[in-house]
């Protein structure tokens, strides 16, 4: 459902020239599979994702969404991704249900099939006691539930959350991850961003550690603590961190010489 093959961003830079946000990057996500991107603020994960969800083009690389290029095809991208991202704002001067409404006939859908899937979507949420009080007025939990409801109200295929879990508390988190399950369960393509080692223990069948704009690994969390030998994701996080930095180090000694 997501194939991402040699994917890299390069941005110009008028003092460093050329600098890759991105770097040939690759890697596949199924149907009824979460899979984890995880690396440190900076790393290039959520360039990935904008690439993914057509907010940036690539540089050069092929993705493909529900086999819809990325570049060739943006729209047809766009009708089958649900992308959540915690910099985006709920509007203080709409209701929970009139944000949610908004998104959905963004997305194409018409009267009748909106308002049967929000009232199917807002019953799932719990989010009929606050679905007409003002975005403003709403707590972090709430504004988390609209930010699902209107990712999810087209019911795309596709699911992107970049670091949907930043900022909350232990209790909204908890929530907002058992969704991302239920989810899952349906059979939704997830792609989770996060710097989370517990959100991709407990969610994800893949991971992929990105630093630097590189993948320093992929696979599946067994698999890679078997290949590092190594018994916790924390440690091989930190190692191929470590290793990623000192062959940067390494790299530019070099240049320098």
């Amino acid at each position: 459902m997501i194939e991402v093959i040699g994917l890299s961003k390069v941005f110009e830079d008028y003092k460093r020239g050329p600098v890759y946000a991105v770097r040939d990057v690759s890697f596949e996500c199924r149907p009824g599979e979460i899979f984890g991107l995880l690396g440190p603020n900076g790393a290039g994960k959520t360039t990935t994702l904008r690439i993914l969800s057509t907010v940036l083009s690539p540089s050069s690389g092929t993705a493909r969404i529900a086999g819809h290029d990325v570049r060739r095809d943006p729209q047809k991208v766009r009708e089958n991704i649900g992308f959540m991202s915690n910099a985006t704002a709920i509007y203080d001067r709409l209701t929970a249900w009139e944000t949610v409404e908004f998104f959905g006939q963004l997305n194409g859908l018409d009267k009748l099939t909106l308002k049967n899937r929000m009232e199917d979507v807002f019953e799932w949420l719990q989010m009929n006691d606050f679905r007409d009080i003002l975005g403003g007025k709403l707590s972090t939990g709430m504004k988390q539930k609209v930010s699902i409801a209107r990712t999810i109200v087209h019911d795309p295929p596709v699911l992107i959350f970049d670091e949907p879990t930043s900022g909350l508390d232990v209790l909204v988190a908890r929530v907002l991850l058992q969704k991302i399950l239920e989810l899952k369960s349906q059979g939704k393509t997830i792609i989770l961003s996060t710097h989370s080692m517990h959100e991709v223990s407990r969610l994800c069948q893949k991971v992929a550690i990105i630093h630097r704009g590189q993948l320093q690994a992929l696979g599946t969390i067994e698999g890679l603590l078997a290949e590092h030998e190594l018994k916790d994701l924390e440690d091989l996080f930190f190692h191929l961190v470590d290793r990623a930095e000192t062959a940067a180090a390494a790299a530019s000694e070099r240049a320098g010489d």
